[in-house]
């Protein structure tokens, strides 16, 4: 049992540690290094594919690389550490936020 809950404990120090280190300019840059071309678009329009609560709906489900694969079916998949800050550019300048790139 206390096996269990340091395990639990350690998943949760991980989860927050990379949630807090997430950056939407990292995002942004990942997504045109290695989304753009294959897409066919700039993470402004991939972003505004969703509303803020659809991107967290699908982040929290764990469905973003299924997500970024669907919108881009050419597309190769990202790295995992990658993904973290794909999503915060992408709620960050999702259709509803009001927020515009600098891309």
């Amino acid at each position: 049992m206390k096996l269990l809950k340091l395990l639990m404990i350690a998943s949760l120090v991980l989860f927050v540690s990379v949630s807090a280190q997430a950056d939407e300019k990292k995002g942004q840059k990942i997504i045109i290094k290695k989304l753009k071309k294959d897409c066919g678009m700039n993470g402004a329009e991939l972003a505004k594919k969703h509303t803020q609560d659809e991107w967290k709906e699908i982040n929290d489900g764990g469905n973003l690389p299924a997500e970024i694969k669907k919108i881009c079916p050419d597309s190769k998949p990202l790295k995992e550490k990658y993904y973290p800050h794909v999503y915060d550019f992408l709620f960050n300048y999702a259709i509803d936020s009001g927020n515009v790139p600098s891309c």
